[in-house]
């Protein structure tokens, strides 16, 4: 009996030799024949997924942004509502080694966008999906009546907001923050926003 192929957990496979490449690479170094030889594939085969490499780093940041997406909309058992806006806004931030690697694939996508239109179209799909998560959380906030009483608008909150983790991920993927220090950050940000005590949720 032939083997039967599931080429959505191949296409996923390359995304993940992809995503190791360009831990261990950066960017540059992803190209046909490395994701290949990452995969244990030959060129040829990959070229039946992918016929191109605009086309795989389209993909794999794709699936960065669909990994992410899954983790944030899980339902919850913490019915603290401090406490789970923190821990979304934690995964998608590199606070280990997978989610480095997963804002790693991402933020790389801001240069290659510039001369790319389809990349573009990739890397402005990850920026609106994580405007759209601080929106949905800010308004939370507000919904339960946690935001500081003189806080700006909600729109304006959640463009701060996703100007920060933004930053703090980028400033940690250059190793000028350790990740203790990307998280107090952002802890000290939250309890701003809420008029919280200075202590980070438990």
């Amino acid at each position: 009996m032939p083997k039967i192929v599931d080429h959505e957990e191949r296409r996923a496979e390359l995304a993940e030799a992809v995503w190791r490449v360009i831990d261990r690479d950066g960017v540059d170094g992803v190209s046909i024949r490395s994701v290949a030889a990452e995969a244990g594939w030959s060129p040829g085969a990959l070229r039946h997924y992918f016929a191109t490499r605009a086309e795989l780093l389209a993909f794999a940041c794709e699936e960065v942004i669909a990994r992410v997406t899954a983790r944030v909309s899980a339902p919850r058992r913490d019915q603290d509502v401090r406490r789970a806006v923190r821990e979304i806004l934690l995964e998608t931030m590199p606070v280990d080694a997978q989610r480095t690697t997963e804002a790693s694939v991402a933020f790389s996508f801001l240069a290659l966008g510039l001369s790319d239109p389809h990349l573009a179209e990739v890397q402005r799909a990850h920026f609106d999906a994580m405007h759209e998560l601080c929106r949905q959380l800010v308004d939370l906030l507000a919904a339960e009546r946690l935001l500081a009483p003189d806080a700006a608008p909600p729109q304006t909150l959640a463009r701060r907001l996703h100007a920060l983790v933004d930053g703090l991920s980028i400033q940690r993927l250059a190793r000028h923050l350790s990740a203790h220090e990307m998280t107090a950050q952002l802890d000290a940000y939250l309890n701003e926003l809420m008029r919280t005590s200075n202590k980070q949720p438990t």
